[in-house]
């Protein structure tokens, strides 16, 4: 898998203070986190880690990423942003994930699980992007919703409505998130929305560091 290859590297962008509480070395865990956030399931990773000797659990594994809390670290300017949501299935509860996505460099910029979409929580969102990154002076990529709309409306954000273009790239990233998700049925079934989100924060930072 290609996309594992290219973090065979260092890890530099793991935080791995909470190893010392640990009893697998520290390049065991680099390794489990790597192979997990690039692609693997839960069950591959183990497979993978019993074949250079290292017996460790599913739930071993996932609690690495847990601990870990990896985050989207960096300010940022972009001239446009891209917005969306799609429904992230959390055993048989539906959340909304949000992301701003920068189309030019594919990374993502911000995320958030909500259980349910409309303007209010669209506005805690941006506000929550605001804090992060420099937004005052970008565009905002949408689709016609009108919850998107009024939101960045009340806010004061430009936005054009457009289903083409630089606003795929946010879909494309979400097919990814989506094709995870989905196939990681004994990670996402039986874990709560703050669970949840601590992954897929994870997985953002592993994200972005392929499109550097």
């Amino acid at each position: 898998m290609p996309e594992i290859d290219r973090l065979n590297g260092g890890s530099d962008w793991i935080d791995l203070d909470f190893v010392e509480r640990e009893r697998t070395p520290e390049q065991i865990i680099e390794k489990g986190i790597r192979l997990h956030l690039a692609g693997l399931s839960l069950s591959n990773t183990k497979q993978h880690l019993e074949r250079v000797g290292v017996q460790r659990s599913r739930t071993a594994i996932h609690n690495w990423v847990q601990k870990a809390d990896l985050q989207p670290m960096g300010t940022r300017s972009s001239n446009y942003i891209a917005l969306d949501e799609t429904v992230i299935q959390l055993g048989t509860e539906r959340y909304w994930l949000y992301a701003a996505v920068d189309p030019t460099t594919n990374e993502f910029l911000h995320v958030k699980l909500f259980p349910t979409t409309n303007s209010g929580l669209t506005q805690v969102f941006l506000r929550q992007l605001h804090e992060k990154h420099d937004i005052d002076d970008a565009t905002f990529l949408i689709d016609d919703a009108d919850h998107l709309q009024a939101a960045l409306s009340r806010l004061g954000l430009q936005f054009q409505i457009r289903r083409h273009g630089n606003r795929n790239s946010v879909e494309r990233v979400f097919r990814e998130v989506k094709r995870r998700t989905s196939s990681f049925s004994n990670t996402f079934s039986h874990v709560e929305p703050p669970t949840a989100e601590v992954w897929l924060e994870a997985f953002v930072v592993w994200w972005n560091r392929c499109q550097s």
